[in-house]
């Protein structure tokens, strides 16, 4: 929900959008599973998701299915959700929390909360077996503002290298300390191109949001990221408007010690390849996309407030999660429409406007992340 106002110098005249192959093919699909969703860091969960030991979830990585869980030491660690005997799934519920081991369910290898392999049932009469040679595969696992990244390469960027131009612009905001109080999956029928795209501007917002439109000025704010996997900037809240949600006032007490600017501002960040970061004076909200086909994205949502909102009286996050339900349900069928769209023979690129700047530069990372030229 960005490309505001002050971001000409980024505009480049000629920009198009992207051939229908992008949104429809399953070779390319498959490619980007391996390419940037194999490659990068992505978005897995929340430290506050894992807070006593065993505690953990499943997370998807370049198809890879990972367990990401608090071990009984306190650290955070994935494993590939893969038995080390014939291979078999070792969890299949989305979150939960091991006791003192994870045990596969076909043979019963039991494993450790470190992945270290301590009971392997007659593996004692295999000459040479050493269970220390037999621990679960690791995974890439890192921690940003609260929020838990995995890579499923061997050597992946290190992350304090990937996330430098993130690097405390978020601290104020105090995101890891922030509790969830609301959580929505959603089953979107369209590509999961389409809903960065989506995101990545607001020159749709006074047709197909007019609620929104009414609180935030669609054509407020300015950009401050511009170029590269992190994009986006603040909106301006409309005059007497204290946030966005049905009410119009504020659904917690603000998350941080905020500047009085802040208190005007939403920001709204796309954090390549599968977060989108809304920052609000009252709420943070967070989508984490999945892409499932070509043409089919999960996404969860999440409502963050101040670990203290839920002890106010008359503390109400619905006020803020129904306003963006509503939203996002508008969102999800504008790409879906899309979706149906570009995978039509008639369709070709189409201009880009200024004031999709923003989303025009998304395209752009992702095809240096692809390792393709502009078409």
């Amino acid at each position: 929900m960005a490309d505001f106002v002050k971001t000409t110098d980024t505009y480049r005249q000629g920009a198009l959008t992207l051939p229908g192959a992008y949104y429809t093919s399953a070779e390319l699909f498959a490619e980007e599973q391996k390419t940037l969703f194999g490659r990068h860091w992505v978005l897995v969960g929340r430290g506050r998701d894992l807070k006593a030991p065993g505690e953990y979830v499943l997370g998807e990585v370049g198809g890879e299915s990972l367990i990401v869980l608090r071990d009984r030491g306190g650290e955070a660690r994935a494993f590939y959700n893969v038995c080390r005997h014939r291979g078999t799934r070792l969890c299949e519920a989305e979150r939960g929390r091991f006791g003192e081991t994870i045990q596969c369910p076909y043979h019963a290898w039991t494993y450790a909360l470190d992945g270290a392999l301590l009971g392997a049932p007659h593996m004692n009469a295999v000459a040479g077996f050493d269970r220390r040679d037999y621990p679960l595969h690791p995974a890439a696992l890192a921690e940003w503002e609260g929020f838990l990244f995995a890579s499923a390469a061997e050597r992946p960027e290190p992350f304090e290298r990937a996330f430098a131009p993130l690097a405390g612009r978020f601290e104020r905001f105090r995101l890891p300390s922030l509790e969830a109080a609301r959580r929505v999956e959603y089953d979107v029928a369209a590509n999961w191109k389409l809903v960065f795209e989506n995101y990545c501007e607001c020159l749709h917002c006074p047709r197909a949001h007019p609620e929104l439109a009414r609180l935030s000025p669609y054509q407020s704010g300015e950009n401050d990221l511009v170029e590269g996997p992190f994009l986006g900037g603040h909106m301006l809240l409309s005059p007497g408007v204290e946030s966005l949600t049905r009410s119009g006032r504020p659904a917690g007490p603000p998350v941080g010690a905020l500047p009085a600017e802040d208190m005007n501002r939403v920001y709204y960040y796309s954090i390549f390849p599968n977060m989108l970061l809304s920052l609000h004076p009252d709420y943070v909200m967070v989508h984490r996309l999945r892409p499932v086909s070509p043409a089919r994205t999960l996404v969860t949502c999440e409502w963050l407030f101040h670990p203290e909102a839920g002890e106010r009286p008359g503390f109400d996050p619905d006020d803020a999660a129904s306003f963006w339900d509503e939203v996002n349900r508008q969102d999800w069928r504008l790409c879906e429409l899309s979706q149906a769209g570009v995978s039509s023979r008639a369709y070709r690129p189409g201009p880009y406007s200024p004031r999709e700047s923003v989303t025009a530069a998304w395209d752009r990372e992702y095809l240096r992340a692809m390792g393709r030229a502009a078409p």
